[in-house]
């Protein structure tokens, strides 16, 4: 059981920004030139919901409890943003040959990424914007000795943005790899109550297998298919994310036992992919791997953010107040 809920600065951080189920849609920019991409978020609210208690549906797991909003990202991370962010980022990321299973376009998933690749790819997400690196590395790009698959380091109280809650991410990123508790959430709850459903289609029926479109999941496929472009992997969970079932397993920040204590840890790891079968896409089936595994070709992962106002919108905004302070000091 997990015993582990992340993050009570970033959960301040999302309540004070007053996110609302609303928002459901949000498109952020990365890179420069030829190397621009976009990641799509979903918001995922109505906070506070508890964990699945095993109440509906035939499975479950007791995660999927989150006290904050958050965004989840609508799609899977392809490889042509991976690809940008390491001309961008010079993070040197490798992606393997899936000639095999037709599948080395650029809207695939990312697949054969270690734990430790993810991690690199998203702090680049936070630094190339200005914001805290979620992850903590002892050697940066472009530094001597830097490997891309070195293990995070913890951060600890003389750190800006330390949350003991969390030793893995720090408070201040506005982009990070979702918690179990939040993948969970976005893929498997109804919005609503205790429910929660067995798949991540908004359903506690057994979806059906299928090459790609907008229902089923992508499972139960065998060579030479293979994953399927990430905005085209299948039917989308109540909240709007898409192929949180299938297409390619999925890492998530946490450690196998929820404590993210150990940099060197397995990892969790949700959603199953296109060759199992179906009760690997169920709620209550979980797998790890370990941070530096990067030789299985079914791995992809997916963000999460918590969103923050740009400096200038900051500044618009404290601009609009001081100018409606100053007309009613003049009245």
């Amino acid at each position: 059981m997990q015993t582990h809920k992340l993050s009570t600065m970033t959960a301040a951080l999302a309540l004070g920004l007053g996110l609302a189920t609303t928002d459901r849609l949000r498109a952020d920019t990365f890179g420069s030139g030829a190397n621009t991409f976009t990641i799509d978020f979903m918001t995922i609210g109505n906070p506070g919901n508890a964990d699945d208690s095993g109440t509906t549906g035939l499975y479950s797991s007791p995660y999927g409890g989150v006290a904050y909003s958050f965004q989840m990202g609508m799609y899977e991370v392809s490889r042509d943003m991976v690809t940008k962010a390491n001309a961008e980022g010079g993070l040197g990321i490798t992606l393997p040959d899936m000639s095999v299973y037709g599948a080395n376009g650029p809207n695939r998933p990312a697949t054969g990424v270690s734990w430790n690749e993810t991690a690199r790819f998203v702090n680049w997400l936070n630094t190339s914007k200005g914001y805290s690196p979620a992850y903590k590395f002892s050697l940066q790009p472009g530094e001597g000795g830097y490997s891309v698959n070195a293990d995070i380091l913890l951060w600890t109280s003389g750190d800006t943005g330390y949350d003991a809650s969390n030793p893995y991410r720090n408070a201040n990123a506005a982009y990070f790899l979702p918690s179990e508790d939040e993948w969970y959430k976005a893929a498997f709850y109804s919005g609503s109550g205790t429910t929660y459903y067995d798949y991540a289609l908004g359903s506690d029926s057994i979806p059906a297998s299928v090459t790609g479109g907008a229902s089923g999941a992508v499972y139960n496929l065998f060579p030479p298919v293979g994953p399927t472009d990430i905005d085209n992997a299948g039917g989308s969970s109540p909240y709007g994310t898409v192929g949180q079932n299938g297409n390619v397993w999925e890492l998530t920040e946490s450690a196998a036992d929820g404590l993210n204590s150990s940099v060197s840890e397995n990892r969790a790891i949700r959603g199953g992919y296109w060759v199992d079968s179906e009760n690997t896409l169920r709620s209550s089936y979980q797998r790890d791997l370990a941070p530096s595994n990067e030789i299985n070709d079914g791995y992809g992962f997916r963000v999460a953010s918590v969103p923050v106002p740009e400096p200038s919108t900051a500044a618009l905004m404290f601009a609009g107040v001081g100018a409606w302070l100053l007309k009613r000091r003049r009245k």
